[in-house]
């Protein structure tokens, strides 16, 4: 787990495969960068309570840019609040690199495009321990 000086955080990096685009534009649907949500949030919450934990729900999420087979992708968590049973996250997910070409052919960018913003909470069940 990557620790920031303000809130646990996790990041986790991943390569698009062509298959995982389905539109025109090689485009890949936004369900995709909500599974990466899922993965990282699941790590977030083992790391942080030593149990997965129950995703209750997004309160927001923004599709802001592209993500596109070829592309490398980073789906970061950061734990914002923790309630007695209750947490929010925070999710972000950028494209660090861009495929340039149908050749698959690749680029790392300057700057990360971010792609995809939400917050979510996740809850531990009432028959979990909760850690101090």
């Amino acid at each position: 787990m990557t620790r920031t000086t303000a809130a646990p955080t996790v990041i986790h990096r991943r390569y698009v495969a062509f298959s995982d685009a389905h539109y025109a534009g090689n485009l890949v649907d936004g369900a995709f960068g909500l599974k990466l949500f899922g993965d990282v949030g699941t790590n977030l919450a083992i790391e942080t309570d030593g149990h997965e934990g129950l995703f209750a729900g997004y309160s927001s999420v923004e599709f802001l840019a592209p993500i596109r087979g070829g592309d490398i992708v980073e789906a970061q968590a950061t734990l914002v609040k923790k309630g007695n049973r209750s947490r929010t996250i925070d999710f972000e997910l950028r494209v660090t690199c861009r495929a340039a070409d149908d050749s698959g052919r690749s680029r790392v960018l300057d700057e990360p495009i971010i792609a995809v913003r939400a917050r979510g909470t996740g809850v531990l069940p009432k028959d979990v321990e909760v850690a101090s």
